[in-house]
């Protein structure tokens, strides 16, 4: 096995990148608490108690994230009644560069904004963008890192595990 992966190094690596959620009940941590501001007020994991949430972290530069924009509009509109709720929180250091993202990418999610960068550093973030779910209890339950179109089903089917979970 070991030489296998040090055979295949630079695949291991290119998958590791673009890692699809598992849930895992066995690893689940507690997710790290925040307060940031947001469009419509001040925003806060611990208000979305009892709810799976889906925290995705995001900069206007970043070229996956605005695809990845799509797909979580598409889940909050298809599973927002049934208990997810889509928390996007930006890291630029300029707000206005924000806000011209989101005037062509509009969000029917919560957006909240975190230029001094320290909610990521509590989640160990290292690429962009960078997703935890978290289950109805605050666990992060799965992570994904980057994100590509065709990743969408896969990522589809750990939020409705999430959401049967109880």
């Amino acid at each position: 096995m070991e030489i296998f992966l040090v055979f295949h190094k630079n695949k291991l690596l290119i998958g590791l990148c673009f890692f699809i959620f598992s849930i895992s009940t066995a690893t689940a941590q507690k997710a790290p608490a925040f307060s940031l501001k947001g469009d419509n007020g001040q925003v806060t994991l611990s208000q979305y108690k009892n709810t799976v949430v889906y925290l995705d972290f995001w900069a206007s530069w970043c070229k996956p994230c605005l695809k990845s924009f799509s797909f979580m509009n598409s889940m909050q509109k298809k599973y927002g009644k049934k208990g997810l709720q889509i928390i996007a929180i930006n890291l630029d250091d300029d707000r206005a560069a924000a806000t011209s993202f989101l005037k062509s990418h509009p969000a029917s999610f919560t957006i909240a904004y975190n230029p001094e960068g320290n909610v990521p550093n509590a989640y160990n973030l290292s690429v962009m963008p960078t997703s935890y779910l978290i289950d109805r209890q605050g666990n992060i339950i799965a992570s994904h890192k980057g994100y590509k179109d065709s990743q969408a089903n896969s990522l589809e089917k750990t939020i409705i595990q999430a959401l049967n979970q109880r």
